[in-house]
């Protein structure tokens, strides 16, 4: 294999090497083979694992990893929506929903609860192909965690109850509303499908199911789904951590052993989608901004024409160096446009997409004219050596960075191995990368994407069919119900009993927490600095801290600190656009620049070795910004067209309708990135003016996760822009409340809603590390701040009427607010206010109970463990610091008010910040519709404009 000089590089810094089989086999559990293992060895780089094999053809990967005491466990079942049967779609989704419900041996809602009062995170996810369950916990936590994923691995299908069915699926349909059906653009990808791939064929219908299978759902089928699909043989447990795996292999077996495998599992056919001729096809949407597509299909995942079509993506779609950018973003043509290579397990799609500036005047029909002489303008311009080299750039860092954390290792290893059968591919990517030429590229483009037929799509405004490409010439086949056909039936298989497994697995003692050890010093222009040594990688991570951010403006001028800082990551006196972005790309660097409420903010990721030269394009970009008229024409009208396609939005609208409750008229109250007016009337001298002002050095504050030691760091820190010099005027804001009814319902109106955004908020105090707020985030956390809270078991686990609800304390120094949230049915949403207050009214009555006490107070203990794994969360913890100038031991601090707070403390808080009475409701929906039900709780209604 033929690596960089960047690879090489990272190799010598990391000292790791490539997998090779071993029939080394030590004393292992009965049952359990020793299959693969990929050791460290001086030559390539890769991640470490041992593979193993149940006799019930478990697939169980171990990666031990000692630098934090930590362990990750990820179970993926060989099972996504491709799996499914026509009529019957969303099985494998709504899987995911119900195998958090409960099995035979871990009663509902417990598998969130044991997590969380372990102090860990978890999830699922389903996609096209598979399916899989994770989470991350203190290391002496594995047991349970094996323990919990065996029992509905093994132990389900006699705790599916038809009231759990009927909760969940509600919670699906919610979900669909909220991510598809009350989403602009969101059901453009289902249609796409559908025109892409044949009837019946395994991609044609959406992950989350279409809503008439979803309504037609039945127990008997789901089961036989289950007992299909969800066996130990079509399962790879992989566990990542400080772990080893001869501790870890007798817990697999005493869990996992006893479960029978189920039915084989045949690998299924590759089905790239086939096109004779140029499909189009159309849909309303309730959207601002009209989009074109068009898709090519192509390969599929593993083949070895993928790199080479991604290649050819970067080349037409991604970045500013970009032919689509240049030839449409560039001359605002259009608002956005871009191309990539989509891969999925059974086929590949080369996808272009651009959503056009009304003030261009283009149409959808001649869009799609400038895409394809785009396309053509591929065999005009060839490939430089350019395009491969910032490619496989990419490709190198991404590997390295990929490796900061145990979860994104072990989701490496799982997923190579569900889908290649070999775990570590890093070497295998690196080198497919490696030997791409310009050849290979220009023989992909012609082969699967020049003349060749497309699916060309048009999503429209409502009302507006007159704006698409061309006529529809294809309609898909819609399923009749009719031609259902019943599951296969299979029988139970039922796993037997070698010990007692309703007892839950004791954890052993608590690991030892190291807080990151820091050093600090101060630049000679004023900068304050933290640092830290992660020695896990050999990268860089800093973050730069300003204070010239959005508060800095005056209403007049909202969104000035925001388009200045659009503003800093465009050209430079000594660079074009793109220009800088080439040159990072090169080095395998990123830096972005964004402006919050208080502060500019100025991210840096790059691998160490190439930290001097990405230093030095930080120091062009901090001070020698362009601020071209052509940078900051564009970037204006794109900001109006945000801010209209927004308005399609109903959780912005929701956010909006908050701000100018809480703030008014004050900065707060705007959009941090402006609004019609300001942006309207924004000139360069405001941009220019706000810059000289406020982007000054001293009061600025840098923090840095690296491993370079100090003598190292700091002279390239101090090195970096020492002609930097200045302190910006100290900002002076006031905030104060504005007049609202308190008690009230302020409804805002947004057409075509099949959910409603409710929001119940109030001003509360100021945020802290260790003072009243975070008292305040203990007490919420029982009320609205977990899966388990009462607010979401509530409305989203009893009544089925959301996705997902909660409430929290959010703030700054300055000011702070109390939010309880979620996004409901329509139909419901008088019925959600009703449970919300319900909800607030008891909490502030009668507060925390011990036993909800005691499980915060474990949950929150334990969860240190996670906070300081990976640089990015390093940087987070230091930031804060910095910020409020404490040093570590603040948290040393929390444990003990953690400790200390009484149930009579907390709840005399939620008796003083719950009451409400205190707060206003904001409803964004269809207004017409939600106010004959809204009247019937007796609150006064406002209607709200924005």
């Amino acid at each position: 294999m033929k690596l960089s000089t960047l690879s090489l590089a990272l190799l010598v810094a990391l000292g790791v090497a490539g997998c090779t089989n071993t029939t080394s086999v030590k004393s292992l559990p009965e049952g359990v083979t020793l299959v693969a293992e990929g050791q460290q060895q001086a030559g390539e780089l890769n991640l470490p694992y041992k593979k193993y094999q149940l006799a019930n053809g478990l697939t169980v990967i171990v990666h031990e990893d000692q630098s934090d005491p930590l362990v990750h466990v990820d179970v993926t079942y060989h099972v996504g929506s491709a799996r499914e049967e026509l009529g019957k779609s969303g099985f494998a989704h709504f899987f995911e929903h119900m195998m958090f419900q409960g099995s035979e041996n871990v009663g509902p809602e417990m598998h969130f609860k044991y997590v969380t009062e372990a102090g860990g995170t978890l999830n699922g996810t389903t996609n096209s192909d598979r399916t899989n369950y994770f989470q991350t916990v203190p290391v002496n936590q594995l047991e349970k965690m094996l323990w919990l994923e065996s029992d509905r691995m093994g132990y389900f299908l006699d705790a599916v109850t038809q009231e759990k069915f009927d909760i969940q699926l509600s919670t699906v349909k919610n979900e669909r509303g909220q991510r598809v059906d009350n989403q602009p653009y969101g059901r453009y990808w289902e249609q796409l499908s559908q025109a892409l791939y044949p009837y019946g064929h395994p991609y044609s219908w959406p992950v989350i199911g279409h809503m008439d299978d979803l309504n037609r759902a039945n127990m008997p089928a789901l089961k036989d789904f289950f007992l299909r699909w969800y066996g130990p043989n079509n399962a790879t447990l992989t566990i990542g951590g400080a772990v080893k795996a001869e501790d870890v292999l007798p817990l697999v077996q005493k869990y996992f052993a006893t479960i029978p495998a189920g039915p084989a599992v045949e690998k299924m056919a590759k089905a790239p989608a086939v096109l004779t001729a140029d499909r189009y096809i159309s849909m309303e949407d309730n959207v601002h901004l009209p989009l074109l597509s068009m898709t090519f299909p192509t390969v599929y995942a593993g083949h070895p024409d993928e790199p080479a079509l991604n290649i050819l993506g970067d080349i037409l779609g991604s970045g500013n160096n970009s032919l689509l950018y240049q030839s449409l973003v560039r001359p605002q043509i259009a608002v956005q446009a871009g191309a990539g290579h989509r891969c999925q397990e059974l086929a590949c799609t080369f996808n272009l997409t651009a959503l056009p500036h009304p003030a261009s005047g283009k149409n959808l029909a001649e869009l799609e004219q400038l895409l394809r002489q785009n396309l053509q303008q591929v065999a005009e311009r060839g490939v430089k050596p350019e395009d491969l080299a910032r490619a496989k750039a990419r490709v190198e860092a991404r590997s390295i960075f990929g490796l900061q954390s145990v979860a994104g290792k072990v989701s490496q290893l799982a997923y190579n191995e569900t889908f290649y059968g070999d775990p570590d591919r890093i070497a295998t990517l690196l080198a497919a990368y490696a030997e791409v030429t310009a050849e290979d590229v220009m023989r992909v483009y012609q082969q699967y994407v020049q003349n060749k037929p497309a699916v060309i799509s048009s999503v429209v405004p409502r009302g507006k069919a007159d704006m698409i490409a061309a006529p529809d010439n294809f309609t898909p086949r819609t399923f009749d119900p009719a031609e259902a056909t019943a599951s296969e039936s299979l029988p139970t298989r039922v796993a037997s009993h070698t010990f007692d497994r309703t007892a839950v697995p004791k954890a052993g003692a608590n690991p030892a927490i190291t807080l990151p050890a820091t050093w600090t010093s101060e630049l000679a222009n004023g900068i304050k600095v933290l640092a830290s040594i992660s020695e896990e990688t050999p990268t860089t991570s800093l973050l730069l801290r300003i204070p010239a951010g959005s508060y800095a403006n005056s209403v007049e001028q909202a969104g000035v600190a925001s388009m200045m800082a659009s503003l800093l990551n465009e050209s430079t006196k000594n660079y074009s656009t793109e220009q800088m972005s080439m040159a990072l790309e090169l080095l395998g660097s990123s830096v972005s620049i964004s402006a919050d409420d208080r502060d500019l903010n100025v991210f840096v990721s790059s691998l160490t070795s190439n930290l001097p030269q990405t230093l030095q394009l930080v120091q062009e970009k901090l001070l020698n910004p362009a601020f071209s008229a052509e940078d900051f024409n564009r970037l204006k009208q794109q900001r109006l067209q945000s801010l209209a396609q927004a308005q399609k939005n109903a959780s912005y609208l929701a956010e909006r309708a908050v701000s100018q409750l809480m703030f008014g008229d004050t900065i707060a109250g705007q959009p941090s990135m402006g609004n019609e007016q300001t942006l309207a009337t924004m000139t360069l001298e405001q941009i220019n003016s706000f810059y000289q002002t406020f982007v000054k050095p001293a009061g600025a504050q840098l923090v840095a996760v690296s491993d370079l030691p100090q003598a190292e760091l700091l002279p390239l820190l101090a090195n970096m822009a020492p002609q930097w010099q200045g302190k910006a005027p100290e900002l002076n804001l006031a905030l104060p409340a504005p007049k609202v009814q308190t008690g009230a319902i302020y409804l805002v109106h947004k057409d075509q809603s099949p959910q409603s955004e409710i929001r119940i908020v109030r001003r509360a105090m100021p945020r802290d590390l260790t003072g009243e707020f975070y008292q305040a985030g203990l007490m919420n956390f029982t009320l609205g701040g977990n899966f388990n809270s009462r607010i979401n078991l509530n409305l989203r686990e009893d009544k089925g009427y959301t996705y997902g609800a909660r409430s929290g304390f959010g703030g700054d120094k300055q000011v702070g607010m109390f939010s309880a949230s979620a996004a409901v049915r329509a139909d419901v949403t008088r019925e959600s206010i009703e449970e919300f207050l319900k909800e607030l009214n008891n909490y502030q009555q009668k507060g925390i109970t011990a036993e909800e006490l005691a499980f915060m107070r474990s949950a929150v203990n334990q969860s240190e463990a996670l906070r300081y794994e990976t640089p990015n969360a390093k940087l987070g913890f230091m930031a804060q610091m910095l910020e409020f100038n404490v040093g570590a031991e603040f948290t040393q601090q929390r444990n003990q008010i953690l400790q200390q707070s009484t149930q009579a403390q907390l709840n005399e808080l939620a008796s003083r910040y719950l009451s409400p009475e205190e707060m206003v409701i904001v409803v964004v929906g269809e207004a017409d519709k939600l106010k004959p039900e809204l009247e019937k709780l007796q609150l006064p209604i406002i209607d709200m404009k924005l």
